[in-house]
């Protein structure tokens, strides 16, 4: 069995968590899973208006029990007031996923299936996704990502605070995602270390939107307010490894009682002064902080404006450790140098007597002997060039004339130098802020052609109007150290005509703008196959396949008739 992660299901927290408002804790009373230890005022069950979720039954699943004969359970990471989480398989898409699961008459069942479907419909890749939304068999279950290459920021703050520049991507990127939520009506108000993850690639993603305040039945009159305070706890945290209440929770220790919240900077030296004054005004909601006179912060959006407002931090650079001198040995007199005994007194060695170079061949006879050695070189070095030219030429004749010199065989039917590229991640890419099917992302590298991501249907085409769609995307990560010379995508619809093109771009955002990135090729088709060669190959970790044209099919159960595409399968070679 795989080795334990919780990457991507919410593990209850363990006693000690101060609630960052007070409706907040009106709301929630947080215990532990089933084998740990529960703090101080835990023991109480989460109430809401409809019941107490103590009275619903447990549920009695176990591992490898199948929901909708198609997501087998696998471990069980949380067990708390009714419901459960687990880690589980997609067997149809071969992949590990998170469920969440509840009885269809526990209390808060129809707010969590309906949490679950308000999430999957924002489709921002900064959040976890939500896959499925359920009721069947008396039971809700909701199935999201499940991201094993991350890390929560729990983890993360335990191996010590982060950098300035570490700490302002965090509140960066989490209050612009939590602004984005907000204006589509969707709140968080459970953000906490256990629910930030950060990925290999630096990028920071936010589990559980609106689902785990719907699993514990919290609710506040002001929701902006409590998660903008909440990432103003992240920050803090980020910044000093302390947790900004009294009370300690998620691995960090609280501020000492009475002393009440105190800036950052004041907290641990070296603590970069913007950010420290930045995560007072996100705490701090009912005026003006105590060292500075700008406004407190009490929207995410106000949040991340304040961010873009900061001068930017960069990154560390990286540390320089020059190699160790080469020893030098002297050399003296025809006599090496030796490092002089203690106790004794060294002498120069005696200078060599001059030995006259000898004579060069002035004679007759060495003038010959110069000549024939001359004319031997000559006449060997053409034999050599013209031995190599024939060589080379009866290579490239057997050669079949299909191959270029880049593309030989290795006499096993594999290509010289282009080898399949294993995609890392991916995500949809929509700079226009308006998604298509982002949970239909994975389907083009599933390895199952019968699977597919689909575009939207379109009224104009083939070529988008740039003023209503200018295109629609997919973004890829291939790994570091890669340059890509192929990319292959399987498309659904033929017809007149698909246009793609191939950009490198710098993370794996889906709204980094595309005067950004280089191009790298383009190509038009109307067959089911679109092939782009990049003819200079140059490293390029994440890529955006970018589609202006799309030909007309008919409608489907998917969608209207019009101008769309699907696409099946994408390979990259490199």
């Amino acid at each position: 069995m795989a080795e334990r992660s919780t990457a991507a299901v919410d593990v209850a927290d363990s006693g000690g968590e101060e609630p960052l408002t007070a409706e907040a804790g009106k709301a929630t009373a947080d215990g532990a899973g089933t084998k740990q230890k529960v703090g101080k005022g835990t023991e109480a069950a989460v109430t809401d208006d409809t019941g107490t979720a103590a009275e619903a039954n447990p549920l009695e699943l176990h591992s490898g029990h199948k929901l909708a004969r198609r997501y087998r359970l696998e471990e069980c990471v949380t067990r708390l007031d009714g419901f459960s989480s687990w880690r589980a398989v997609d067997e149809k898409l071969r992949r590990a996923v998170g469920v969440h699961v509840v009885p269809a008459d526990h209390p808060r069942a129809r707010s969590v299936l309906a949490a679950a479907r308000s999430a999957a419909l924002l489709g921002d890749p900064r959040f976890v996704q939500v896959l499925d939304a359920v009721e069947e068999n008396d039971l809700v279950y909701v199935v999201h990502e499940w991201l094993p290459d991350a890390t929560e920021l729990t983890a993360v703050l335990a191996a010590g605070p982060l950098e300035p520049h570490d700490a302002y991507q965090l509140v960066s990127q989490v209050s612009q995602a939590m602004a984005a939520a907000h204006r589509e009506g969707l709140a968080h108000l459970r953000l906490n270390p256990g629910s930030v993850l950060r990925t290999e690639s630096g990028q920071y993603r936010i589990r559980g939107l609106a689902v785990m305040a719907a699993l514990r039945g919290i609710s506040v009159d002001h929701p902006q307010r409590t998660d903008t305070e909440a990432i103003g706890a992240l920050l803090y945290a980020a910044l000093t490894q302390r947790w900004p209440y009294e009370a300690d929770a998620y691995g960090l220790s609280g501020l000492p009682k009475g002393v009440g919240l105190i800036a950052p900077d004041q907290v641990r030296a070296g603590v970069h002064r913007g950010l420290s004054e930045l995560a007072m005004r996100a705490l701090v909601n009912d005026g003006a902080t105590a060292s500075r006179q700008d406004q407190p912060c009490t929207t995410p959006e106000e949040l991340a404006k304040a961010v873009a407002a900061m001068p930017r931090i960069r990154p560390p650079e990286p540390a320089f450790t020059p190699s160790p001198a080469y020893p030098r040995t002297t050399y003296q007199q025809g006599v090496y140098g030796q490092q002089p005994h203690r106790g004794r007194t060294t002498h120069p060695a005696p200078p060599a007597a001059s030995v006259p170079p000898p004579p060069p061949l002035q004679s007759r006879t060495g003038k010959a002997l110069k000549w024939t050695v001359s004319a031997l070189l000559i006449a060997a070095l053409g034999l050599g060039s013209w031995q190599l030219a024939d060589t080379l030429l009866k290579e490239e004749n057997k050669s079949s004339p299909g191959k270029s010199t880049s593309e030989k065989d290795d006499g096993k039917g594999a290509k010289v130098g282009s080898k399949p590229m294993k995609i890392q991640g991916a995500a949809e890419y929509y700079p226009d802020g308006n998604p298509q099917h982002t949970n239909q992302v994975p389907l083009t590298y599933d390895d199952d052609p019968d699977t597919v991501w689909r575009s939207k249907s379109y009224d104009e085409g083939p070529d988008l109007n740039p003023a209503f769609k200018k295109g629609v995307g997919l973004v890829y990560d291939l790994g570091a150290g890669h340059k890509p010379k192929t990319a292959t995508l399987g498309l659904k619809y033929g017809g007149d005509h698909t246009t793609v093109s191939l950009y490198a771009a710098d993370s794996l955002s889906s709204s980094a703008p595309l005067s950004s990135m280089r191009k790298l090729a383009t190509t038009t088709t109307s067959g089911t196959t679109a092939k782009l060669t990049v003819n200079r190959p140059e490293s390029a970790r994440y890529v955006v396949l970018w589609m202006t044209a799309m030909p007309q099919a008919p409608g489907d159960t998917y969608s209207d008739p019009g101008y769309k595409q699907a696409i099946t399968e994408v390979k990259f070679t490199g």
